[in-house]
């Protein structure tokens, strides 16, 4: 039986923990340590802490806050947002994160992947790809919390991150973001068929069955925000994580 990881996703903006729909229309939702807290009680495998605002603003990570909160987690937590330089991939690992992520920067300088995988070692980095359609139904990869269409093939991009040494890819489909309606399936297939490290899949997802759906077009892991955090037609803000039952029986037996 493989165990596979299933990731929240939680997004911070000005220090609150918001939930997008394809990167807009932000919600706040609550406090981001309450959350952690009760992700450590669901026994959760692996956090996603991504600060959305920090690339926009031209800010730094928040060092002294990344710290409160990995402080108060009981699972590994991986970190993006703000990051432009190899001293705060070393910042961020002595304060606790277990994988710096990045996403803007790995497009507009490679080299830093390279930098950060040599320092902290391939398993430690990884790069987020925020994938759009264009006018065309192609596939094209965005940065700048998807606000820059870089005209570049995903499965391309992909290829040129593993071989800057990046150890896993966090692929987010950003038509599906927030919308609660499956991941995008082909896209996963594309990139996890185009590359040789772990695929997390991201946007979309309402279900444990949608999950089972992603790791067999694919996905190494996968990840979910709005799944984690409403609750219900109204999307009441409840934030829950499946028990280890329920993930044994619906996907570990299954995959």
């Amino acid at each position: 039986m493989r165990r596979i990881r299933v990731i929240p996703a939680l997004l911070i903006q000005n220090n609150g923990l918001v939930k997008s729909v394809r990167f807009k229309d932000y919600r706040y939702i609550g406090d981001p340590i309450n959350a952690v807290r009760i992700f450590n009680e669901k026994e959760v495998d692996e956090l996603v802490v991504l600060d959305i605002s920090a690339t926009a603003e031209n800010r730094p990570p928040d060092i002294q806050r990344i710290k409160e909160i990995a402080g108060e987690a009981f699972m590994p937590v991986g970190y993006g947002g703000g990051i432009t330089k190899l001293e705060e991939v070393m910042e961020l690992i002595a304060a606790g994160i277990e994988k710096v992520i990045l996403n803007t920067v790995a497009f507009d300088n490679p080299q830093l992947v390279k930098d950060a995988a040599k320092y902290a070692g391939n398993q430690s980095i990884v790069v987020s790809i925020d994938v759009k359609k264009n006018l065309w139904g192609k596939y094209k990869v965005y940065t700048r919390n998807a606000s820059h269409n870089t005209q570049k093939d995903p499965v391309e991009f992909a290829k040129q991150m593993e071989d800057a040494g990046a150890g896993e890819i966090l692929l987010n489909a950003v038509d599906k973001d927030g919308t609660l309606a499956g991941y995008d399936l082909n896209l996963i297939n594309m990139v996890s068929s185009g590359t040789n490290i772990p695929v997390i899949a991201m946007g979309g997802a309402s279900s444990l069955d949608d999950m089972v759906l992603a790791i067999k077009s694919g996905a190494s892991a996968v990840s979910a925000g709005s799944m984690f955090v409403f609750h219900g037609p109204h999307q009441a803000v409840l934030i829950g994580y499946p028990d280890q039952q329920q993930l044994v029986d619906k996907i570990f037996k299954i995959v």
